[in-house]
């Protein structure tokens, strides 16, 4: 099943949506039905009043020029760095101070409370900071030991 719309940027560099009978939706963002464990699957393309515009079942069936233009629109929306090591928490209590390593660099974060830690499978975490940022450890099981024996006293 092809598309049956087009995706191109406005001047203003905004995501632009147009449909087959012709109607403009300016403004769109893409949203991921399932961000996590089904990023290429299932994506909203929803306009500025927040009704969806169009919807895309799979990334990977898009046209090259179309499918990296909502993977960069995509990438502008989504900012969900991967831990990849811990390595220290200022407290065990608290709010505490993390020092992590992610996908993206070494950075800070922290922890307001326990609850804002969520088990999304069996080896998944979802961390979320003060800030709202929201980290993820994609498997505990790879994680080096120090990391999993911090990460232990949290969960």
């Amino acid at each position: 099943m092809g598309i049956d719309f087009q995706l191109a940027r406005d001047a203003f560099g905004r995501l632009t949506l147009t449909a087959a009978d012709g109607t403009v939706h300016q403004g769109v963002a893409p949203v991921r039905a399932f961000p996590i464990a089904a990023p290429g699957e299932g994506i909203a393309l929803v306009g500025a009043d927040g009704h969806e515009a169009g919807w895309i079942e799979r990334l990977d069936a898009l046209p090259p020029a179309q499918r990296q233009l909502l993977e960069e629109a995509l990438a502008e929306r989504e900012f969900m760095p991967e831990i990849r090591r811990l390595h220290s928490v200022s407290s065990f209590a608290t709010p505490s101070t993390w020092r992590v390593d992610t996908d993206r660099g070494e950075t800070n974060l922290v922890l307001r409370g326990e609850e804002f830690i969520r088990r999304l499978g069996p080896s998944w975490l979802l961390i979320e900071d003060s800030h709202g940022i929201h980290f993820l450890v994609r498997d505990l099981a790879a994680l080096d030991t120090t990391s999993r024996r911090l990460l232990d006293r949290f969960l």
